[in-house]
């Protein structure tokens, strides 16, 4: 499928290089009949099953996983004023089975809150069922009016990781939140993908919660992809749904809750983030492949080159590495390019020199090559090439983030990447940040380094004392 007629668009040029590595790295078909939708390829899904299956290990040490349906009557769906709002520009309704029409309309979910809390109304009776905590990796619809882009603003989302919890006290689901965002900060570290973490403000936090954090990270062109949210929901929903549960002195008594989700975004930003023009670049911990074995056949040496191969691609299948023996009738270069393009952490080449020296040459994605003597030095090699890839994300992610104390600096700043300023938290300012630097306040009390660097500061408007904003444009 790939095509190397046509060099690859530079990722400066990140709309171009996006789309086309989608196709020739075998990620998505973007051509399925139907806008917004897209098919995994192969390939891609390999990546989507590693990186999921990551997420659950994570999550199982103490969730568990579930499913619940796709459609919503219109009546559960429609008992949440303030959450419905949120999202009801953007449902699917089903309102005919066959040839007829229905008597109850159904939504197709575009997040699960109202399939999932009138369950939790039959399943929580008693402070001894609580915490629960469970969550699914669903598909889930949402009519995208604005320009689709595959992984990252879709109609079909088909891998929405969303976690439902419920507790006792407000303060046990405050500790749930900050529970979740370890979890997502561990599960992108292993990603070797850089996040930022802020609240968002409130008239961006999601439809019903006290309030909002969210997970963002940098693109190559300086626009912010969020990646992840978790979402403190109070008793908003338990009010709606009456989930309540018995306490020790046997009251009934509102449940506290929270939910949490990420989506195919989290592949988005492996791509994105980690690719250059060469291709993809994907770290060990998903890579559907991590190692290939590129035998060299020179002379009349080749039966003893293959069963060399053979015996290497054996011994690292036994170490539980995935390996590919590329076998194919083409030239070495032609097979590089390949596998450079799919982003293989690391290449193998063995031929009749190696043979007689009792070395192998590996080759990393970044072309530094090096001999080694055996099998056995693999797992360390792609351990290394990990924390690679992690330190090269995180100083790209740095040079894109600036620290600002005036509108000008900011207005600077967001051209290429994003601002931490300090903000007061007051609505007047926030628009009038937006307003004269054609970007958004995505976060407040941004946490980490950098948010230290401005904490109370004054506000870049209005001179009062304030927290470290996010501050930039997104996808």
């Amino acid at each position: 499928m790939e095509d190397k007629t046509d060099a690859l668009p530079p990722v400066s040029d990140f709309s171009a290089w996006y789309n086309e590595i989608l196709r020739r790295a075998e990620i998505m078909d973007v051509r399925y009949p139907v806008k917004g939708l897209y098919v995994w390829y192969p390939f891609g899904f390999s990546i989507r099953k590693h990186t999921y299956n990551m997420l659950r290990s994570l999550l199982d040490a103490d969730h568990q996983e579930t499913i619940f349906p796709l459609l919503i009557p219109d009546h559960e769906f429609m008992k949440e004023a303030e959450h419905i709002k949120g999202f009801e520009e953007e449902v699917y309704w089903v309102t005919h089975g066959g040839l007829s029409e229905l008597d109850v309309k159904l939504a197709l979910r575009p997040t699960s809150e109202t399939a999932i809390y009138p369950m939790y109304a039959l399943w929580v009776r008693s402070h001894a069922d609580l915490p629960l905590k469970l969550y699914q990796i669903v598909n889930t619809f949402r009519y995208e009016t604005k320009h689709t882009r595959p992984l990252i603003r879709l109609r079909e989302i088909t891998s929405f990781k969303e976690a439902h919890t419920v507790h006792c006290t407000w303060d046990e689901a405050a500790g749930q939140v900050e529970e979740a965002i370890r979890l997502y900060s561990q599960f992108y570290h292993s990603l070797g993908v850089p996040i930022l973490v802020s609240k968002r403000p409130d008239w961006d936090k999601f439809p019903g919660a006290d309030y909002t954090i969210a997970v963002d990270t940098i693109m190559p062109d300086g626009k912010t992809l969020q990646i992840g949210t978790a979402h403190h929901l109070g008793t908003h929903f338990s009010k709606t749904f009456n989930i309540t549960y018995e306490d020790l002195a046997g009251e009934q008594q509102l449940a506290y809750q929270t939910c949490y989700g990420i989506s195919e975004r989290c592949i988005a930003s492996v791509i994105s983030v980690h690719g250059d023009d060469t291709g993809l670049v994907l770290p060990p911990s998903v890579a559907p492949v991590q190692v290939v074995i590129i035998p060299i056949i020179i002379g009349k040496r080749k039966d003893e080159v293959l069963a060399a191969a053979e015996t290497l691609c054996s011994e690292l299948k036994g170490l539980g590495i995935r390996v590919e023996l590329d076998l194919r009738d083409m030239r070495p270069g032609a097979k590089y390019y390949h596998w450079e393009l799919h982003g293989v952490p690391l290449r193998l080449e063995l031929g009749p020199r190696d043979i007689d020296s009792g070395t192998i040459v590996a080759v990393d994605r970044f072309k530094q090559k090096q001999q080694i003597g055996s099998a056995a030095e693999v797992p360390a090699l792609l351990e290394e090439i990990q924390k690679a890839i992690t330190e090269r994300a995180e100083a790209s992610m740095e040079g894109k983030i600036a620290i600002c104390t005036t509108i000008e600096e900011i207005r600077t700043a967001v051209e290429s990447g994003v601002a931490v300023a300090s903000w007061c938290g007051e609505r007047d300012c926030a628009d009038r940040i937006e307003a004269e630097t054609d970007a958004s306040l995505l976060g407040r009390e941004l946490r980490g380094k950098h948010a230290e660097k401005v904490n109370g500061n004054s506000c870049v408007i209005c001179g009062r004392e304030g927290k470290g904003a996010l501050i930039g444009r997104s996808y």
